[in-house]
């Protein structure tokens, strides 16, 4: 049995067929699926179902916008008389205020030249400069809803409206149902109401607990704050606060790459093992200091020895005990420290808290801090042109020859010549000078007793000068030294604060001292002071004046390295703080552009340090690495106690309270 639409239309051929004819013969059938029968659609039909399909009235013939018909109800107000506007009032004839207002402000503009008589006449409609108008984006939005208040706020005259700030959201002791810990207690209700509404928690409000919302009732304080709110809001001035759109990158400044600041130290290449007995703990290396050839280095510990290493080795050459010569010293003087025997003196040996290298080349000698003493060694290291040079240097103090002159350093300080035979750390014993098979003086030569402890000692650049530091001595606390005369000098008659460190200027007679906070800048020939540098550090540790000498670092227990420009200020230039703990050293390389600082966290921080001869370029400070080898002391809390460069190589030397010393190079 056939179906009704394929024996009126045919199969999908046929239709086909058929459609492609209907289209050639410009025909438009559709298939009547009601009565199941085919349709042709009139032209007209074609046209109502395209207005239909575009969203138009669907007959042509209707007229969506048609002509205003004046409806006239027959009576005409001009003929008939019943206008009431048919005499004019008499304000009409009189000149208006507010046109005169307007006229008068257009001469007001017209006067300065705001406005032209073009503007005026409606020739041109905007009085900004062409190039202005140009710039003008064609794509600006305006805001639709614009109320006219807006505008009349911008135009206004007087001080800017600022709204109001918002009151704060109201937390968990607000809500009806609060959690428990803000429920207050008996005992916190009797403290609320013994303070001031100010000072408690939550203001007025005591914290409630109800069973649903309807068993809320009104708050008995609102009028009160919204009362306080409001004198708050009348009485305190307010502020607008303009936001800065910065982009954060653009803040940060471009820095070099570290791999272009090279060479620097970077990889730990040589340790040096400090020799002690297996049953005692290593002793803690306090300090550290390179000959200027940088063939050797010399090392200080708590256990009083002086020890020469050979640099590239690692090879211990010579060890000098210096705590035994200084207690043999006391006891022979008698004092009171030394009654109890060699006994207590052999079990607390006294450290080595200073040591410093004689920096002129030809001079081979070393200074060491070794409690109320210091002592002057010969190292041994000499060559034969420079060993007669350097014992032209010791003689006078070898042979006694002291002629210390004024009263006051006599009183603070007591050359003494040692003597005595001996010289290595086996022979335990307060090892004197003596001469090598080469005739070349080697060990302790002299000793300079104070009047209290020595805690630093440093070098004048030429060699023959030098600064003792004792903190407890008063106005003796900082001494100058000349070893070739064999004379001390007490440059200072009054103590102002507690002396901490002292060094030299690398080229002018100037004399660094540093007390807790500060540090003050002598003119030794003037004999008067310079400058005072307010550091900002609660106390200065370390201290060391750049080659060039216009620069300054100092060193803090309060983790800061603060850097004085002194052609600049008299406060800091730059202030970093890159340590977790404790500065213990910070220290300048002498031929590289290179800094570090040395710290209780057991870390060594190496900066790049450029500083130009041009006097309008700032010092350019980068941190580039970070060392780390040693360990930090678990009973004393210490970690590395001193650093010093090698004088013509970017390597250092670190030395720890873990008794071990590392050479870092660059690789």
């Amino acid at each position: 049995m056939k179906s009704a639409s394929a024996a009126s239309g045919g199969d999908r051929l046929d239709q086909a067929i058929a459609m492609q004819d209907n289209m050639a013969q410009g025909k438009f059938v559709v298939q009547d699926m009601l009565n199941d029968k085919n349709v042709e659609l009139t032209p007209r039909q074609l046209e109502l179902i395209r207005r239909v399909q575009a969203g138009a009235f669907a007959h042509p013939e209707h007229d969506a916008n048609p002509d205003y018909v004046d409806y006239f109800s027959g009576v005409d107000p001009e003929v008939s008389g019943l206008s009431k506007e048919k005499y004019e009032p008499k304000s009409r004839f009189q000149p208006s205020m507010w046109e005169r207002v307007q006229v008068k402000r257009m001469l007001e503009r017209l006067r300065k030249g705001h406005v032209s008589m073009d503007y005026l006449k409606g020739k041109v409609h905007d009085m900004r400069p062409k190039d202005k108008l140009m710039e003008e984006d064609p794509n600006k939005l305006y805001t639709l809803w614009k109320g006219d208040e807006e505008d009349e706020l911008a135009m206004r005259k007087g001080p800017q409206h600022i709204a109001a700030p918002k009151a704060p959201p109201p937390g968990h002791a607000e809500s009806y149902v609060p959690p428990g810990e803000y429920l207050p207690t008996e005992q916190d209700l009797k403290e609320w109401e013994e303070m001031e509404p100010s000072d408690r928690p939550h203001g007025l409000l005591v914290p409630k607990k109800f069973p649903n919302l309807r068993s809320v009732g009104a708050y008995e304080h609102a009028v009160r704050e919204a009362f306080e709110r409001c004198l708050d809001l009348y009485l305190c001035p307010r502020q607008l606060k303009r936001r800065l759109n910065i982009d954060p990158e653009s803040l940060v400044p471009r820095l070099p790459k570290s791999t272009d600041l090279k060479p620097f130290p970077n990889a730990k290449c040589v340790e040096y093992v400090t020799p002690h007995d297996d049953n005692d703990d290593k002793p803690i290396i306090r300090c550290v200091a390179a000959s200027p050839n940088g063939q050797y280095m010399a090392s200080g510990a708590s256990d009083g020895f002086v020890r020469l290493w050979e640099v590239e080795t690692g090879r211990l050459l010579n060890s000098w005990d210096l705590s035994t010569l200084v207690s043999k010293l006391a006891k022979e003087e008698d004092e009171p420290n030394t009654s109890n025997g060699d006994g207590e003196q052999a079990k607390k040996a006294t450290p080595v808290v200073s040591l410093e290298w004689n920096p002129n080349r030809t001079h081979h000698c070393l200074v060491a801090a070794v409690g109320k003493c210091v002592i002057v060694l010969a190292t041994g290291t000499a060559g034969i042109n420079d060993a007669e040079l350097t014992q032209a240097l010791l003689s006078t103090a070898h042979k006694g020859g002291i002629n210390v002159t004024t009263p006051k350093a006599q009183k603070a300080v007591k050359w003494i010549a040692v003597k005595g035979e001996g010289g290595a750390e086996e022979n335990k014993g307060g090892s004197a000078a003596t001469l090598s098979p080469s005739k070349i003086l080697v060990g302790p030569v002299c000793l300079l007793k104070t009047n209290a402890a020595v805690s630093n000692v440093r070098w004048q650049a030429k060699g023959d000068y030098f600064v003792s530091v004792c903190p407890k001595a008063g106005a003796a606390a900082v001494l100058i030294h000349q070893l070739s005369r064999g004379n001390s000098q007490q440059p200072f008659g009054k103590a102002k604060g507690e002396s901490q460190l002292a060094c030299f200027h690398p080229s002018k007679p100037f004399l660094f001292v540093a007390s807790q906070q500060h540090v003050r800048v002598y003119h030794l020939v003037k004999q008067a002071m310079v400058k005072r540098l307010v550091s900002g550090c609660r106390w200065i540790s370390s201290l060391d004046v750049h080659p060039s000498g216009d620069h300054l670092i100092v060193g803090s227990l309060d983790r800061r390295m603060v850097w004085f420009d002194l052609d600049l200020s008299a406060t800091p230039y730059k202030t970093l703080k890159y340590h977790e703990r404790a500065l213990r050293s910070c220290r300048f390389h002498g031929r590289y552009p290179l800094m570090a600082s040395a710290s209780d966290d057991g870390a060594v921080h190496i900066f790049h340090s450029m500083v130009y001869n041009d006097l309008m370029r700032n010092p350019l400070i980068i941190p580039v690495k970070i060392l780390r080898g040693h360990n930090v002391d678990k009973s004393t809390k210490l970690g590395v106690l001193s650093v010093t460069f090698h004088p013509t190589q970017p390597w250092i030397f670190t030395a720890g309270a873990d008794g071990r010393i590392f050479l870092f190079q660059d690789i």
